[in-house]
């Protein structure tokens, strides 16, 4: 079988656990040939990061706080020399005080920070990692359906993933002349650990399953496999999308028990 990203370097950003979706993607890229470069943000997560990479038998493994360009600026320096062609970020932060609690009374710190960590740090990544991509390539980035519609107990979130999705376009414009792609993945909810910092959150996962056409919840590797085709030559035309891999829920409408 032919390895679909043989050749091709990819950075990962967002690599926290084996249950992240990053490492799902992670590990479709190892399986179809890719060179993995992973980033951790801070000593706390160095260790856990670094026994990650061992696994996917990554080529590097970086600090990388994107809140902070002086460390983008220190990752960037740390690839001198490198050629990158896959850019995946996986980063998104709110407090949880700001989930749990109706949107009309979010904290304009609480909204600034979902803001900058979720949506901003795209634009600033795409920026410093684009210099590198040499040869054109796809960056992407996840979201959820909870941007455009409106979902319970996901609140500053679900505005800062459609500030995200807004960027994707704008970035997929700016940086198409470069030959360098832009999409983001919309998953369905998976059980990660910053998911469990959402409300009820079992119920989302009983009552997506429920209604979902598949019948089912998102499986990580499907993710992991669409983040493969829009790495690879065979997404070279789709720039600027979002991509839904969520078992069909994002098609209904009003559900009616059985």
């Amino acid at each position: 079988m032919s390895q679909l990203l043989a050749g091709k370097t990819a950075i990962i950003l967002g690599v926290a656990n084996k249950w992240s979706i990053a490492y799902a993607i992670a590990e479709s890229y190892r399986r179809e040939g890719a060179r993995l470069i992973l980033t951790y943000q801070g000593e706390r997560q160095k260790a856990t990061v670094e026994d990650l990479g061992k696994d996917l038998g990554a080529a590097m493994v970086l600090n990388c706080d994107v809140t902070k360009e002086e460390e983008l600026a220190a990752t960037v320096a740390a690839l001198s020399g490198e050629k990158l062609d896959v850019v995946v970020h996986s980063i998104a932060f709110a407090n949880r005080e700001d989930l749990s609690r109706p949107f009309l009374e979010t904290s304009r710190d609480g909204y600034l920070l979902a803001q900058e960590v979720s949506a901003y740090s795209l634009v600033s990544v795409a920026r410093a990692f684009a210099p590198l991509m040499t040869e054109g390539g796809s960056i992407m980035t996840l979201t959820y359906l909870g941007a455009v519609r409106v979902v319970q107990n996901y609140n500053v979130m679900g505005v800062a993933k459609a500030a995200l999705e807004a960027c994707v376009r704008y970035l997929a414009n700016d940086l198409g002349a470069k030959n360098i792609r832009v999409n983001a993945i919309s998953a369905g909810p998976i059980k990660t650990a910053s998911a469990r910092g959402i409300k009820d959150f079992s119920n989302v996962l009983d009552g997506v399953a429920a209604v979902a056409p598949l019948k089912r919840n998102t499986d990580p590797a499907e993710v992991g496999d669409t983040a493969v085709f829009l790495g690879s030559a065979l997404g070279r035309g789709v720039t600027g999308n979002v991509i839904y891999v969520d078992a069909g829920f994002q098609v209904m409408g009003l559900a009616t028990p059985e």
